[in-house]
C-alpha cells in the first residue's frame, strides 16, 4: 500500500514533529507544516479554523460520499525523560500522547489518497485538530462549520494503544471510550475557632460528607451493566491548626460511557451536593469547568471498518473487542455526535504509557494506521 520511501519519510517527519511539540490553540509550527505538505499534494487547504485547525478537501468532482478523516495535533505540558535523538527541544512540552504520530499517519494517507483521485468518487475532508487535550477542540472544529458544505456522512479517527500488541487493529462497537465531566464545587461554611466548632459550620466536615456520598452514586444510582467512576481529584481549605475555614473548594471529576450513566452520575452531582449542604446547613457553589461526552461508535460503521480492514490486509491482527479498552476521554465525540462515524484503535506495543514521561509513539504503526485510512477511501470513495 505505501513504498518504502513513503513510510521513511513519514518516520522522519513523524519524529520531526516530535521535536516541536505545542500546546493546545498554540499548534503554529505543527500546522503550518501540515498544510504546506497538504498543497504540495494537490488538496484545497484551508487554515486558520478553531484558531490552528486545517480542513483539507478533495473533491472529486464526482457523485458520492462525503467522509471525514481526523488527526489531533496538540501536545502537553510534560518534560521528556527520553534521551533518543528526536526528544522534545520544547522544554517542559512534550508529545506524550502520540499526536504526533496521528498527525504524520493522515498526512501518510493523504498520499497515497490523493495518488488514486482519478479512481475516486465523492469529496474527503481531511481534519487536522487543536486542542484535544483539554481544550475541546473538536468542538470548536464542528462550531466553525468542518462538517459542513457539503455535509459530512460518515467520520473516522483512531489512537494509539500502548499496552496492546504492536500493530494489532481493533475496534469496539458503542461505547468505546469514557465521557469527562469535572466540576468545580465551592462549599461555603462559617469560619470559627477549632476549640468552638459549634459556633461554625465546617466545610471540611461537609465536604469530607460530600466525598462519601459521591460514591453512593456510582454504587447505587448507576446501573451496574454500565460503566461509571467518581474521583474527588483535589480538596482545599484553611491553613492555619486552630483555625476552621470558612469555604472548602473540591474538584470532581466524573467518567462515564453512555448518556444513561452520565446522568445518574454528572446529572445528580448538584442534588447530592445540595442535599448534604443543607443537612448541614452550609451553601455551595457548582462551576461545570470541563464536558466531553462519551464516544460511542456508530455499530454499522464499526463492522464496516473491520470489514474494510479485513478486505485490503491492513493488519495481521484484527479484531472486534467486546469490552471497553479505556475509561479515558476523547473529544472525537462531539463529531460523532453530529454525524455517525467509528474511533478505531491501533496497538502501540509494549511502550510506556499515554502521558507518561517515557511516551514515545511507536513508527512501526504507521503503516497499520494509515492503511486503515487508505482502505476507508477506497472501500467508499472507489468509483463503480
Amino acid at each position: 500500500m505505501f513504498t518504502d520511501k513513503q513510510i521513511q519519510d513519514a518516520i522522519v517527519l513523524r519524529q520531526t514533529l516530535h521535536k516541536q511539540p505545542e500546546l493546545k490553540y498554540q499548534e503554529t509550527q505543527t500546522a503550518k507544516l501540515a498544510a504546506e505538505r497538504l498543497r504540495a499534494l494537490g488538496y484545497k487547504v484551508t487554515e486558520g479554523i478553531a484558531t490552528t485547525g486545517i480542513l483539507a478537501e478533495l473533491d472529486t468532482g464526482r457523485e458520492g460520499p462525503v467522509i471525514a478523516f481526523r488527526a489531533d495535533m496538540d501536545a502537553l505540558p510534560i518534560h521528556e525523560a527520553n534521551t533518543f535523538g528526536h526528544r522534545s527541544q520544547n522544554e517542559g512540552l512534550m508529545h506524550a500522547c502520540g499526536h504526533d504520530g496521528h498527525t504524520a499517519t493522515l498526512l501518510l494517507a493523504a498520499e497515497v489518497i490523493m495518488e488514486k483521485r482519478d479512481e475516486l468518487c465523492g469529496h474527503l475532508k481531511l481534519l487536522f485538530q487543536p486542542a484535544e487535550e483539554g481544550g475541546n477542540g473538536a468542538d470548536a472544529m464542528v462550531k466553525a462549520g468542518v462538517l459542513e458544505n457539503p455535509r459530512v456522512e460518515a467520520v473516522f479517527g483512531y489512537h494509539n494503544r500502548p499496552g496492546f500488541p504492536e500493530g494489532q487493529l481493533f475496534v469496539k462497537p458503542g461505547p468505546a471510550m469514557g465521557g469527562n465531566d469535572t466540576f468545580k464545587v465551592i462549599i461555603e461554611g462559617v469560619s470559627g475557632h477549632a476549640a468552638m466548632p459549634h459556633l461554625a459550620i465546617d466545610p471540611i466536615y461537609v465536604g469530607a460528607s460530600l466525598v462519601q456520598q459521591l460514591q453512593g452514586l456510582v454504587a447505587r444510582h448507576k446501573s451496574p451493566l454500565e460503566s461509571g467512576v467518581i474521583t474527588v481529584a483535589s480538596f482545599h481549605a484553611g491553613d492555619a491548626a486552630n483555625v476552621i475555614p470558612g469555604a472548602a473548594e473540591l474538584v470532581v471529576n466524573i467518567r462515564s460511557d453512555r448518556p444513561s450513566s452520565r446522568d445518574a452520575l454528572a446529572g445528580k452531582l448538584e442534588q447530592v451536593t445540595k442535599g448534604v449542604c443543607d443537612a448541614h446547613g452550609a451553601s455551595f457553589k457548582l462551576e461545570h469547568i470541563h464536558q466531553i461526552p462519551p464516544l460511542s461508535n456508530d455499530p454499522e460503521w464499526s463492522e464496516r471498518v473491520l470489514a474494510l480492514a479485513s478486505k485490503y490486509v491492513v493488519s495481521n491482527d484484527i479484531q472486534q473487542l467486546d469490552y471497553m479498552p479505556t475509561m479515558g476521554a476523547e473529544d472525537f465525540a462531539f463529531y460523532l455526535q453530529e454525524v455517525p462515524g467509528c474511533f478505531f484503535f491501533v496497538g502501540n506495543g509494549d511502550s510506556a504509557y499515554l502521558h507518561n514521561e517515557h511516551y514515545d509513539f511507536n513508527d512501526n504503526i504507521l503503516q497499520v494506521a494509515g492503511g486503515m485510512f487508505v482502505a476507508l477511501a477506497k472501500g467508499l470513495l472507489l468509483r463503480s
